[in-house]
């Protein structure tokens, strides 16, 4: 099965996902697109798919999870090509369950919905497209499957339970529904035939003057951190928001070869992943890095069971990271270290299209990618 897998970058300063896949399945090829970034992505991301899949049909667009960056440049995609399917996360038509978590005589259930589809502001607008062009919508929740790629995370019920009626309704909760960490805050009432990295020819960076400076001044007040391929600095109990927990974290099998997407998924998403379905460890070889390379979204007890014990000497897998090109902060080394540590090849997009593929025709504007470097001393917030 040939297939190709591009990662296109966002914009000069914001850091979100454009992820285009192709593979051929039944003398036929499919294309799937997860996440947008935004409108000036959404335009780029249908060229794209006109001028390198030779097609204006979409068979599959996912969208992980509701943020700006991710979700505003799929209304284009809708708009300008032929989607056949359209798979998105809709809490607000399950208010009726909600309304039970609800400690207030006042809210009504037309209430909630309407305050429901305010916190997902982003993807609302996507619904109402998609009704209007007849495009069936599903929801990724895990076991569902979408085309040869099977969702690991998150689970209806804790999608539903938790990750939403904690931290998206922002409503009085009835107390005994809270975890310990929640009851202190205060509610409020309102709302080829290898497989080869490659990525468009860089444009040379442009200076930014500001980045330079803060960059300056963050070197002169933090620590010198220092790792080898045994020694990592990366934190076991680590947390990121439960927006970032609600990602879809997909899997396939392709080739034997599997590719595991996670968005912008934390350790509790991928450890309930890898709890699902433990063989994504065998013969995973490509992966998504969560959330721009941010050190607060994996831990080494999880890298340990997806991708294998640190300090392996062969490199067997390649990481991706999408990043915009002036980011200061992220991706964070001690991650880029992690993946490159357990056989990882590491890559990140920086302001071009990153490009791995298998058996598709090559692209002559396309040049090999650069791999990340693993750094035995670096400065890290």
């Amino acid at each position: 099965m040939n297939y190709e897998i591009d990662f296109l970058p966002i914009n000069e300063e914001q850091n979100g996902d454009a992820i285009l896949l192709r593979w051929q399945e039944n003398a036929r090829y499919k294309v799937m697109v997860i996440d947008g970034g935004t409108k000036q992505t959404g335009e780029k991301i249908v060229s794209h798919i006109k001028k390198y899949y030779n097609t204006s049909t979409v068979d599959y667009l996912v969208s992980t999870h509701p943020t700006k960056n991710n979700t505003t440049g799929l209304s284009i995609v809708l708009q300008k090509l032929n989607v056949l399917e359209f798979w998105t996360h809709r809490p607000w038509n399950y208010t009726q369950k909600f309304m039970k978590y609800i400690d207030s005589g006042k809210l009504t259930k037309a209430d909630l919905k309407k305050r429901l589809e305010k916190s997902f502001a982003y993807v609302k607008p996507l619904e109402k497209i998609a009704n209007e062009k007849g495009i069936p919508i599903y929801e990724p929740f895990q076991g569902a499957k979408i085309g040869i790629f099977e969702v690991l995370s998150p689970s209806k019920r804790w999608y539903l339970d938790e990750l939403i009626s904690y931290s998206s309704l922002k409503l009085p909760l009835l107390n005994k529904l809270l975890p310990s960490s929640i009851k202190a805050l205060p509610f409020k009432n309102k709302s080829s035939n290898e497989l080869v990295p490659h990525s468009s020819q860089k444009l040379l960076p442009s200076t930014n003057i500001v980045v330079k400076t803060v960059k300056k001044i963050k070197e002169t007040i933090s620590n010198w951190i220092e790792e080898t391929l045994h020694i990592e600095t990366l934190k076991e109990n680590v947390k990121t928001t439960h927006n970032n927990e609600s990602s879809v974290i997909l899997y396939a099998e392709i080739n034997n070869r599997g590719v595991l997407l996670t968005a912008s998924a934390g350790t509790k998403a991928l450890k309930k992943a890898y709890k699902y379905k433990k063989e994504i460890s065998e013969n995973l070889k490509f992966i998504q890095i969560p959330n721009h390379g941010n050190k607060n979204n994996v831990s080494p007890s999880i890298l340990n069971k997806i991708l294998g014990k640190k300090a392996q000497e062969d490199i067997n897998k390649v990481a991706y990271i999408s990043v915009s090109r002036n980011s200061s902060t992220l991706p964070h080394q001690s991650v880029i270290n992690a993946f490159i540590r357990r056989g990882c090849d590491v890559l990140e997009t920086k302001g071009s299209t990153q490009w791995y593929y298998t058996g598709t025709p090559d692209r002559e504007d396309f040049s090999e990618s650069d791999i990340l470097k693993f750094k035995t001393k670096f400065q890290e917030d």
